[in-house]
């Protein structure tokens, strides 16, 4: 295992052109803070080679991704606030109709008993000159000493 080393490659080890072919576009990679300091590892390949550095733990899935589906009554909560919030312009109308309706009843009510009201008095205070009643001339009379003369 003594075999004379070039920069950390056993002898004999040719280097040859490499082609790096670098993407058009990258996405831009979020920095990732480490919970604790990863250990530094160190490998050495079958060729003799040794590569050290650290440890790269997979990809985690995104958090929202694991959450289990929505229940359904809880959709059906929803659905019902949105109807309600659409239907809210036409409650609005509604009460609105309903008290217009209610004053136009109060003021055919008013109208109703100031018709029967002026008929009902044109009948008690308008003489009934139909000529079938006994006709009565009454004179001055006189009281003196309570006694009637007349």
């Amino acid at each position: 295992m003594n075999e004379p080393t070039t920069y950390g490659r056993p002898a004999g080890y040719e280097t040859a052109a490499v082609n790096v072919h670098t993407p058009a576009y990258t996405a831009p990679l979020a920095p990732v803070q480490p919970g604790t300091v990863p250990a530094v590892t160190t490998i050495v390949l079958p060729d003799g080679r040794v590569i050290t550095g650290y440890a790269v733990e997979p990809a985690k899935p995104d958090p929202a991704a694991t959450k289990p589906p929505v229940s359904r009554a809880a959709v059906n909560i929803a659905l019902g606030g949105i109807g309600f919030g659409a239907v809210c312009g036409g409650l609005l109308m509604l009460t609105t109709f309903i008290a217009a309706l209610t004053a136009l009843v109060t003021q055919l009510v008013i109208l109703a008993a100031v018709l029967v009201g002026g008929f009902v008095a044109v009948q008690l205070f308008t003489g009934r000159d139909t000529g079938r009643g006994t006709t009565v001339n009454i004179r001055k009379a006189v009281i003196k000493r309570n006694k009637f003369y007349g």
